[in-house]
């Protein structure tokens, strides 16, 4: 009797063991699935720990906020990766989050990454979308589902009944600012090479728009080069390059960001065109990333347009609102920004604005 009872006791103790190894090894799978989960290529792994995060961190009701959050190619830009890093630190399992990321260039691509959210359940969707058009079925969708969809940095053409706030830059300003400013250069002739964004962007539509109204409207403002270059520098030193081989006269490159102005002035530099202040060429670029700025410090830039990359904490703020049930005192959020010229900026400006 003895040696049975020690038996079941043996077997007893055996057995609790076992079990607390696995509690062991499961605590450490969700642990590892929390950190993937503020990871731009978070997966199906992410949503292991979010239970477990829900107790350390703090929405109002003490539970996690799952969001989805879809963005462009943070390798696009600086602009782009400063931006993406800014929505990781915010979006986080401390601050209450539970976030998964999606990126892409494509709105197909884009619309695909925002149904699988929908579906997998999230209280938000957070979309910067590729292009202005088609949205209109995916928010639908998102509405139906109880999913809130919080747009950032930039517009789309849809229905504001079918979202809940918007953050985003002024595109229309920072286009008509930059061409204000080259009008106010005051040359005799305008030659331009305009190196467009990816096409149908919120922000390649908003600084082409002010340039070609300009130049459809002045008799001496010429566009003799107009491509895309998709924000990629490579790309904009070869339509640059071409139109040298061309022979084509120009005066001014007006590139819809700073890693295409780069690009522009590596195919300058090739051929040994002289440009910024008092330059053959005037250079202009767009989003103030901080090398691009010390460029205009240093003269070999001309114009710098502001684009504020640092949304997070106006999305934090209207989510915590929301959760709260307040009612939001304004829908579209314009941030503040400006335009820097080689002739005032100062090192405080690029220190202060530099991304």
């Amino acid at each position: 009797m003895k040696k049975r009872l020690l038996a079941v006791l043996m077997v007893m103790v055996m057995a609790f063991a076992l079990t607390a190894c696995g509690g062991g090894e499961s605590k450490t799978d969700d642990a590892a699935a929390t950190d993937q989960s503020s990871d731009a290529n978070a997966d199906a792994n992410a949503d292991a720990g979010s239970d477990d995060a829900s107790a350390d961190t703090g929405s109002a009701s003490g539970e996690t906020i799952k969001v989805g959050i879809i963005n462009n190619d943070p390798n696009e830009s600086g602009y782009r990766t400063a931006n993406d890093k800014d929505l990781k630190a915010k979006f986080s399992a401390e601050n209450g989050y539970d976030a998964q990321f999606a990126y892409s260039l494509k709105n197909d691509e884009q619309q695909a990454s925002a149904k699988k959210f929908i579906e997998d359940g999230v209280d938000y969707l957070l979309l910067s979308a590729a292009d202005t058009a088609g949205w209109d079925s995916v928010l639908k969708q998102a509405q139906d589902a109880g999913t809130k969809v919080i747009l950032f940095d930039r517009t789309i053409d849809a229905d504001p009944s079918l979202y809940e706030a918007s953050i985003v830059s002024d595109m229309d300003k920072e286009g008509q600012t930059a061409v204000d400013w080259l009008a106010g250069q005051n040359l005799s002739e305008y030659n331009i090479i305009h190196i467009q964004g990816v096409m149908g962007s919120a922000a390649q539509k908003g600084r082409s728009g002010a340039l070609t109204t300009k130049a459809d409207a002045e008799s001496n403002w010429n566009i003799v080069e107009e491509q895309t270059a998709e924000w990629n520098a490579e790309k904009a030193q070869h339509i640059v390059q071409s139109v040298i081989d061309a022979g084509t006269k120009f005066n001014v490159i007006y590139a819809e960001n700073d890693d295409m102005a780069k690009g522009a002035v590596a195919a300058l530099d090739a051929a040994n065109i002289s440009h910024g202040v008092g330059k053959d060429v005037i250079v202009m670029g767009f989003d103030c990333n901080k090398w691009a700025l010390e460029e205009l410090l240093n003269k070999n830039w001309n114009y710098d347009g502001q684009c504020n990359p640092f949304q997070s904490s106006y999305i934090d703020d209207v989510i915590k609102k929301l959760e709260n049930g307040e009612t939001l005192s304004e829908k579209t959020i314009i941030m503040d920004e400006k335009g820097f010229d080689a002739e005032s900026i100062t090192q405080a400006d690029v220190d202060t604005y530099g991304i």
